[in-house]
C-alpha cells in the first residue's frame, strides 16, 4: 500500500476521536476537533484557489493555526513550505522564490510588514492568508500587486466535514533544510517515503512497519496515553517529523509558542509529560540548567525520556540530566531533512557516537562502494531506501547528495563521516563540511564543541576553522559563558580540553560573545561563527 499523510491523520482521528491530540498553551484539542478544524482550513485554502501541487509558505511561529494549516494543505494535496521566521529579508525572499510559493500564510505584524516589502520580488505569490488583523503595509503592497488577501478567520464558519479528492502516496511534501552553512534547500519527499522513513513506518518503537490504514487505526487504539512535548519550532524538520510521528501513533502533542525552559520544566508537572523532544545542546543546555535550578521543586516523576534529534547532544549535558533524574531514558536520534529517522545512537566511554549498521545505513568510500568492516578507512555515512526525490529546482545538488549506484540503488550521502568496526558498528566522526584541516590533521567541530560544553563556565560554543599561515587552518572557538561565571582564559579552556581531546584538536584561538547565535530550533549558525572567529 502507498501511504498518504492526510489519509493517515484522518484514519487516526476516526479511530481515537475523543483522545487529546494537541495541547497548546493550556488549551486541548481532541483528534476529532483538530481534524474538523483542519477540514475547515482545507476548504478555506481551496476557496482561495489553492489545490493539488501548489506550494504554500508558512511564515509562522508555533500555533494551533500552524498545525491546522499543515494538515489543511495536505488534505487538498497542496505542499506546505516551512519558513524560518528569523531569516533576513534576503533569505526570506530566497525561500519564497526558490520554492515557487503560490501563497504565504503569515501572522505577526512585523512578519506581515517584512512580507509587504518583499512582494514586488515574489511574482508567483498570488494569495496571502493572514492570521489576525492585516497590517496597513501588507494591505497596500497586496493591492499594488493585485494579490488576494484572505483572513484565516474565514475558516471558522465553514463546514467541519468535507469531501476531498482521492490522494496518492506520490503527493509531495517539500521540507527546507536549516541552511546552517549556506542557503537552505527544499528536500522533496513523496508522502509514502515520508511515512516509511521519517515516520519509521508508523512504528518508531518497534521493528515491523504498518502495512495498511487498518493496522494504523488498531495500533492507535492500543497506544498508551502519553504526552510528548515538542520544544522545537514547527518550521524545523525534527519538529515536523515528530508532529506527524505522534499523530500517527494517536499520542498527545504538547506544543508551545516559543522555546522557554522554565515553561517546559513547569509543564513536566502540570501536563504530566512523558517525553520531551529537544534539538541538541542549544536546547539541552538551558533545559538542564532549569532542571537543576528547580530540582526538588517540580514533580518530575512522569518524565520518562528526553529525546534529541537534528543537532549534537554532548555527553556532559546528558550526564547532568541523569544527575537530576537517574532513571531517564536518553534517546539520541540520528537523521536529517534529507534522510528522515536513521535510528538511535549509543555513546561509549570515550564519548563516541555509535550505531549498528543496517540494510538502510552503511559506510561508503568516494566511489560509493561499501567499506570493509574493521578497516581504519574513514568514509561517508550513506542511507539506502525511501530516500527523497532530490532538492527542489536544483539538479546539480540533487546529483551530488542523492547519487545512484551502477546497480540502480539510490543513496542519500550528506557528508556525515565515520568508520566501521569489525562487528559492523558505525562510529560517527562528524559532518565533513565542518571538518577542520589543521596541518594535515582532520578535526571534527562537533567533537570539540562537546568538550567545550563540559566546561563549567561555558553555556554554549561553536567551533570553526580559521585561516592560519602555518597550519592552513586552526581550531577556533566562539563561546558564551554563564552570567554568574568568570570568563575563562584561552589557557584555561585549552587545559580543560586536554583532558579528553588530542593536542591537535584543542582550540588555538577563542572569542567570547554575549550569546552564541543559533536558529530558533537550536541548530548551529556556522556562517556567523566563522565571521566572528575570523574578524
Amino acid at each position: 500500500m502507498q501511504f498518504n499523510l492526510a489519509d493517515i491523520v484522518e484514519t487516526v482521528a476516526s479511530a481515537v476521536p475523543d483522545r487529546i491530540a494537541l495541547t497548546y498553551e493550556g488549551e486541548n484539542f481532541t483528534y476529532a476537533h483538530l481534524d474538523a478544524e483542519a477540514n475547515k482550513v482545507a476548504q478555506m485554502f481551496a476557496r482561495a484557489g489553492l489545490g493539488h501541487g501548489d506550494h504554500v509558505a508558512l511564515f509562522l511561529k508555533n500555533s494551533v493555526e500552524h498545525v491546522t494549516s499543515i494538515l489543511g494543505l495536505i488534505k487538498i494535496r497542496a505542499v506546505p513550505i516551512n519558513v524560518n521566521y528569523r531569516y533576513t529579508p534576503a533569505e526570506l525572499e530566497y525561500i519564497f522564490t526558490n520554492s515557487d510559493s503560490a501563497a504565504v500564510v503569515v501572522e505577526l505584524p512585523e512578519h506581515q510588514d517584512t512580507l509587504a516589502a518583499l512582494l514586488g520580488s515574489c511574482p508567483l505569490v498570488r494569495t496571502i492568508v493572514v492570521i489576525g488583523e492585516t497590517t496597513a503595509a501588507l494591505a497596500a503592497a497586496a493591492a499594488e500587486r493585485s494579490v488576494t488577501v484572505v483572513s484565516f478567520a474565514d475558516a471558522h464558519n465553514l463546514p467541519a466535514t468535507a469531501e476531498f479528492e482521492t490522494r496518492s502516496g506520490d503527493d509531495m511534501y517539500v521540507l527546507y533544510t536549516g541552511g546552517t552553512t549556506g542557503y537552505p534547500k527544499g528536500v522533496m519527499w513523496r508522502h509514502d517515503d515520508f511515512f516509511r522513513k521519517p515516520l519509521s513506518g508508523g512504528n518508531p518503537y518497534g521493528q515491523d512497519q504498518r502495512q495498511d490504514l487498518a493496522e494504523i487505526a488498531a495500533a492507535a487504539k492500543e497506544f498508551p496515553d502519553m504526552a510528548f512535548l515538542i520544544a522545537a519550532p514547527l518550521m524545523h524538520g525534527a519538529a515536523l517529523y515528530s508532529l506527524f510521528t505522534f499523530f500517527t501513533l494517536g499520542a498527545r502533542v504538547v506544543l508551545m509558542r516559543d522555546f522557554d525552559p522554565a515553561k517546559i520544566v513547569s509543564a513536566i508537572e502540570t501536563e504530566r509529560l512523558q517525553v520531551i523532544l529537544i534539538v541538541g545542546d542549544g536546547m539541552g543546555l538551558p533545559l538542564v540548567d532549569e532542571m537543576e535550578r528547580r530540582q526538588g521543586e517540580i514533580d518530575l516523576s512522569s518524565l520518562y525520556s528526553i529525546t534529541n534529534g537534528g543537532a549534537i547532544w554532548s555527553v556532559s549535558v546528558r550526564n547532568r540530566m541523569l544527575a537530576v533524574k537517574p532513571d531517564l531514558l536518553l534517546r539520541d536520534n540520528f537523521g536529517a531533512s534529507e534522510s528522515g529517522n536513521d535510528g538511535a545512537f549509543s555513546v561509549d566511554e570515550q564519548g563516541n557516537l555509535r550505531m549498528a549498521s543496517s540494510p538502510i545505513l552503511t559506510l561508503v568510500d568516494e566511489s560509493l562502494e561499501p567499506i570493509t568492516p574493521g578497516s581504519d578507512q574513514i568514509g561517508y555515512i550513506a542511507r539506502v531506501g525511501n530516500v527523497p526525490l532530490g532538492y527542489y529546482g536544483d539538479e546539480e545538488k540533487t546529483a551530488r547528495t542523492f547519487p545512484t549506484r551502477a546497480d540502480g540503488t539510490r543513496l542519500s550521502v550528506l557528508g556525515d563521516m565515520g568508520r566501521i568496526e569489525t562487528d559492523g558498528t558505525l562510529v560517527f566522526l562528524g559532518r565533513g563540511s565542518q571538518c577542520i584541516n589543521t596541518g594535515g590533521e582532520k578535526v571534527f567541530a562537533e567533537e570539540v564543541e562537546a568538550a567545550l560544553h563540559a566546561h563549567p563556565a561555558i553555556c554554549d560554543a561553536l567551533v570553526v576553522g580559521a585561516p592560519d599561515e602555518r597550519m592552513g587552518q586552526r581550531v577556533a572557538a566562539v563561546i558564551a559563558t554563564y552570567p554568574d561565571a568568570t570568563d575563562p582564559t584561552l589557557a584555561d579552556v585549552q587545559e580543560h580540553c586536554r583532558q579528553t581531546l588530542a593536542g591537535y584538536k584543542i582550540p588555538r584561538s577563542m572569542v567570547i560573545v554575549d550569546e552564541v547565535k543559533r536558529t530558533p530550533a537550536g541548530k548551529a549558525d556556522y556562517r556567523w561563527a566563522k565571521e566572528v572567529a575570523t574578524a
